[in-house]
């Protein structure tokens, strides 16, 4: 017997992506109050640097689940706001390495700070709990697709 016990239309992705889609506006709202010129798929970029300078554009792409020409595009723009540059990888010339610069180093603590505070407003009400259970059921859905 199916487990799906949503009503037609309560798709998985619809439900999910409605509340991704809010968070994401809401975090942007906050970057541009703040003079912060930069888009919530390049802070997604550099969010995986911060924690792992010095990635391929093939990482970058497996990390935020992007392609190649999206991943391209958004390195390129990065470049131009001095946040990123590209450095052959010493191992093989045909892979550039993403570093951040010193500027995007310093956006750092600023943007996580306005990504906590949403969070925080995003999930006002719900528990630890409640947070615990839906993350383990998000990635068991992922896993079953994967």
């Amino acid at each position: 017997m199916p487990n799906n016990q949503f009503k037609r239309g309560e798709l998985y992705s619809f439900i999910t992506g409605v509340a991704s889609t809010a968070i994401a506006r809401r975090l942007q709202k906050k970057f541009k109050q703040h003079g912060l010129d930069i888009t919530i798929e390049q802070w997604s970029v550099l969010y995986h640097l911060w924690k792992h300078d010095g990635l391929s554009q093939q990482e970058l792409c497996n990390a935020t689940f992007r392609d190649k020409p999206s991943i391209t595009r958004l390195v390129d723009n990065l470049e131009k706001l001095k946040l990123v540059k590209r450095v052959p990888s010493k191992e093989d010339r045909r892979i550039n390495m993403i570093h951040l610069s010193e500027s995007a180093h310093l956006l750092r603590d600023q943007t996580m700070e306005m990504a906590n505070q949403t969070l925080n407003e995003a999930l006002g009400g719900v528990t630890h709990d409640e947070v615990e259970v839906c993350k383990s059921v998000l990635q068991r859905v992922y896993d079953n697709l994967t």
